[in-house]
């Protein structure tokens, strides 16, 4: 482990000293259309960020506050998924993302249960087409699980925490006829939540 790394890291969190500060950040910069998913200290080097990148950033943020580093994975169909760093105060979680659209982001720590704080995503997760499109949401994966590959600091491409989020065990949030009874997005909230997106960065449904 770098540990100058490790002090640079947390010289750079400092400022984001509660889980509604990591938020604005993540909102304050730009969204990362490319393929790469880079590590915290890259994001707060290089200043943006996709949803996997958010997520992580947020979780070891997180971390330096005290919580464990997690993240959930919501599932989506002919969507992108979404990660979301998740944190519990007292008995009920919350959570803070990187998205880009306006409503998949922050979640105040409210939610009784993991799918609860899911299904607080449902109405707003949608693609271009106005379908909406989330299916399932992930266990908690704890990325210190990672700590010995470098996941806060190094200059890898960590592909392969995105690749081990299709290996954990999903929980569906609708049955299939459920599914097959699904309403479109009004046009009120569809413009919403594109207000704003870099149109490079967002799923093209088929």
């Amino acid at each position: 482990m770098d540990k100058n790394s490790i002090t640079e890291l947390g010289r750079l969190l400092k400022p984001l000293s509660s889980p509604v500060k990591i938020q604005e950040f993540l909102d304050s910069i730009p969204y990362n259309t490319t393929k790469r998913t880079l590590s915290p200290l890259l994001v707060l080097k290089e200043r943006m960020a996709h949803c996997m990148d958010g997520g992580l950033l947020a979780a070891s943020a997180l971390r330096r506050l005290g919580h464990p580093p997690l993240i959930v994975d919501l599932s989506a169909e002919n969507d992108d998924d979404h990660i979301i760093a998740v944190f519990r105060e007292g008995r009920c979680w919350g959570a803070i993302a990187k998205s880009n659209t306006t409503v998949l982001r922050f979640r105040e720590p409210v939610y009784r249960t993991l799918r609860e704080l899911a299904m607080s995503y449902f109405d707003m997760y949608y693609n271009l087409r106005g379908d909406k499109t989330l299916r399932s949401y992930s266990r908690t994966m704890d990325l210190s699980r990672f700590d010995e590959r470098n996941w806060e600091t190094t200059g890898e491409d960590l592909e392969f925490i995105g690749d081990y989020t299709f290996t954990v065990r999903h929980y569906p949030l609708l049955t299939e006829s459920q599914i097959r009874t699904l309403n479109r997005v009004p046009k009120y909230l569809y413009d919403a939540g594109f207000s704003g997106a870099d149109v490079d960065g967002l799923f093209k449904p088929v």
